[in-house]
């Protein structure tokens, strides 16, 4: 099966690549980098990888060409960072995920 994990940089999301790859399955990464990204994460798992916005529905395009599922673990985090900045919230938190959703429709 082949598999979208976005956010797949992150600390959580990348021990569920390494899980998934692991037990045999093709993995796509869609990251966009942030202060939660870390690419050394992602080290010696194999993987293809896509750098982009789940908001961008170009990005979230090219990442989901010929996957069976994806699995969302992008986001904005920690409270304190809402409340200094909640447009970058809305924007991933909402419109990346409705993003993600009209991608699998159109699948």
């Amino acid at each position: 099966m082949r598999v979208l994990v976005t956010g797949g940089a992150g600390f959580i999301g990348s021990h569920f690549v390494r899980r998934l790859a692991g037990n045999g399955h093709d993995v796509v990464v869609l990251d966009k980098l942030t202060y939660a990204g870390n690419p050394a994460n992602l080290e010696g798992i194999e993987h293809d990888f896509v750098q982009g916005d789940i908001a961008d529905p170009l990005a979230v395009a090219t990442a989901t060409a010929g996957c069976d599922a994806i699995v969302n673990f992008a986001a904005e985090t920690h409270v304190d960072r809402s409340i200094l900045g909640p447009a970058e919230f809305v924007h991933t938190d909402v419109l990346g995920t409705m993003c993600l959703l009209e991608a699998t429709r159109e699948t």
